[in-house]
Parts: structure tokens; sequence; C-alpha cells
């Protein structure tokens, strides 16, 4: 058992931190990871790259 709820939060973060870095989206043409997701117009999930305007699905 831990012996503070500190290392028990370090340990949680940590996981996150693995997990955000695994799942997140870059943009194929820039590279930049400032993607949002949108509504495409067929009620698809497009993304769209806040940096350099790029859009896929």
């Amino acid at each position: 058992m831990p012996a503070s709820i500190l290392e028990e939060v370090g340990h949680l973060l940590d996981a996150a931190l693995i997990r955000d870095s695994i799942t997140r989206l870059s943009c194929p043409s820039c590279g930049s990871a400032h993607v949002a997701q949108v509504l495409g117009d067929n009620g698809g999930i497009s993304y769209v790259c806040t940096a350099c305007g790029h859009t896929w699905s």
C-alpha cells in the first residue's frame, strides 16, 4: 500500500500520461497535436488541425 496519498496520485497521473500519449492525434500534414474533432456533413467524425487548417476523416 502506498505510504501517502501523493504516491497514489502520482501512480494515477503516470498511467494517465502514458495512456494520453498513446491516443493523441497529430496532423498528417504538419504533425501538430492541435487537432479538433468535428462532425462531418454526413454525420461522421472528421478532424481539423487548428495549426494549419488541414482536415481529414
